[in-house]
């Protein structure tokens, strides 16, 4: 009798962590860095990743396709955001330096 309590409580816990695994996992988009970025005078690579921000793998539930488009919207956003103050730094040199 005890073995079948023991057994009843065992696929009571597998269940429960089979319904944990079918929890959403939280994601994130990054847009509001890509955003951001999109005031950087990088044009092409903020656009790109202001996409990849925005695009819905997730409702699909392809999870690992969604945590890589944030990856990538966070990775274009930094290098978005570098470019950027690279190209304002130097056209403030170049313009301070010839007036």
């Amino acid at each position: 009798m005890m073995h079948y309590g023991k057994k009843a409580n065992q696929r009571s816990s597998d269940f429960m962590k089979s319904e944990e695994a079918r929890e959403i996992p939280p994601m994130r988009s990054y847009l509001w860095l890509t955003m951001f970025t999109c005031f950087c005078p990088a044009w092409p690579i903020n656009i790109v990743a202001l996409v990849f921000s925005v695009l819905k793998s997730y409702t699909q539930e392809d999870y690992d396709g969604s945590r890589r488009l944030g990856r990538k919207a966070l990775h274009l956003g930094i290098v978005s955001f570098v470019i950027g103050v690279v190209i304002i730094t130097v056209y403030t040199i170049i313009h301070c330096t010839t007036v």
